[in-house]
């Protein structure tokens, strides 16, 4: 009789890829289905991006990359992350991967023994929990809720440390709420971890690019933060990138090392066209960012007015990414005919069902009173989304 390892059962599928892959096979059985669960850009990658990749493979760059990243594109992360974010490092201190994703992994499981400890602010990405329980480690969390516009704060990450604290893991702009931290913010925390130099920091910073509060901090950036902090990025959600796959890492030259020990043995290098189209997007011209941000930002304002019709919703204001994050437990508890709405993962399977709209239910980003709703569509099927949404809601009570 075989048998799949304990560590395979142990892995919880990410829930944002489950309503996709439901909302999808809905769709092929040729039902009406809008979906606001996906986390990718309905933009297509840059012309001139893709020309580099053409490029790139006329001129024989097919081969196996390092491990590390080739050369070029790293020196090309390094000149970004000076220019853009005041960064300094060498290309020795970069590893390109899979992906953000593939990048964080990395650093988890380069980190993290049994029974460390990481803490993970709520809301937090989905993947960051799994990550760590597959590395033994223990998740603390902080929540932050709607009223503290779900932000942790610097006297919640001190109440929580304790010897055992190995890794702080946090993005801003954040998935699933859009919360952006401010200098300020990032410079109280940051204060906290002066105190404890035992506590590492992976900074997700994968939404840089999509901000509408004004210049992306890191938090590496701060005095005494460099040295303790793993900067991810990488071009999926800026550049309409998703299916290129690439990410990067930039930190101490320990912790580089490790991930580059890691990926060896999983993956080694990362897809070389895409290195050589990464530098394309990075070093040309920035116009389509520009672009798809106003784009998103103007999505974001025609949401939040239609979903500001829809009695009991709470939310705030989102800062960046392309999400909003509703608290919906005025909903939860209400029926609908027989059908009884007791969690927000219920709700979201009803509005899929009675409204054809696709959304991912809270308690996969630790906050089980919201649902996360995004807005990478387009006009048109954001404002039919909503008002079929608003007609699901009101048959509740």
């Amino acid at each position: 009789m075989f048998s799949v390892s304990q560590r395979i059962t142990e892995i919880i599928e990410s829930e944002t890829l489950a309503m996709t892959k439901r909302a999808r096979e809905l769709k092929e059985q040729g039902k009406d289905i809008i979906s606001l669960s996906i986390g990718e850009p309905d933009f297509n990658t840059p012309q001139h991006i893709c020309e580099a990749a053409t490029k790139a493979m006329a001129e024989g760059y097919t081969h196996y990359p390092p491990v590390l990243g080739m050369l070029a594109f790293r020196e090309s992360i390094c000149r970004k992350l000076k220019h853009e974010n005041g960064l300094d490092y060498q290309p020795k201190d970069i590893i390109v991967s899979n992906g953000a994703k593939h990048s964080i992994i990395n650093a988890v499981l380069s980190m993290i023994n049994p029974g460390d400890e990481v803490i993970i602010p709520a809301p937090f990405w989905v993947s960051y929990p799994s990550m760590v329980e597959y590395a033994g480690g223990k998740c603390v969390y902080v929540q932050a809720g709607v009223t503290q516009q779900y932000k942790f704060t610097a006297a919640q990450l001190e109440a929580v440390i304790t010897p055992k604290t190995k890794l702080l893991i946090f993005s801003s702009p954040c998935n699933p709420s859009g919360a952006v931290f401010s200098r300020q913010e990032l410079e109280a925390i940051a204060a906290v971890l002066a105190r404890h130099p035992h506590l590492f920091v992976i900074s997700d910073e994968i939404y840089e690019k999509i901000n509408y509060a004004g210049k992306h901090v890191s938090i590496a950036s701060l005095p005494g933060m460099k040295d303790r902090t793993a900067v991810v990025n990488g071009l999926a959600k800026g550049y309409a990138m998703t299916g290129w796959r690439i990410g990067y890492l930039a930190g101490p030259a320990w912790l580089v090392s490790a991930c580059e020990k890691m990926q060896g043995l999983f993956t080694s290098g990362a897809n070389s066209i895409s290195q050589m189209a990464g530098i394309a997007a990075l070093e040309g011209t920035q116009q389509p960012v520009e672009s798809m941000r106003l784009e998103f930002l103007g999505r974001r304002d025609r949401m939040l007015a239609l979903l500001a019709e829809i009695p009991g919703l709470l939310f705030d204001v989102p800062d960046g990414a392309f999400y909003i994050f509703p608290d919906v437990s005025h909903y939860l508890g209400k029926s609908a005919g027989e059908l009884h709405i007791d969690t927000a993962e219920n709700l979201c399977i009803y509005l899929l069902n009675e409204a054809g709209v696709a959304c991912v239910g809270g308690t996969a980003f630790g906050m089980p009173s919201c649902i996360r709703i995004s807005y990478a569509t387009d006009i048109q099927s954001i404002e039919k989304a909503v008002a079929r949404l608003k007609d699901a809601f009101a048959k509740l009570n």
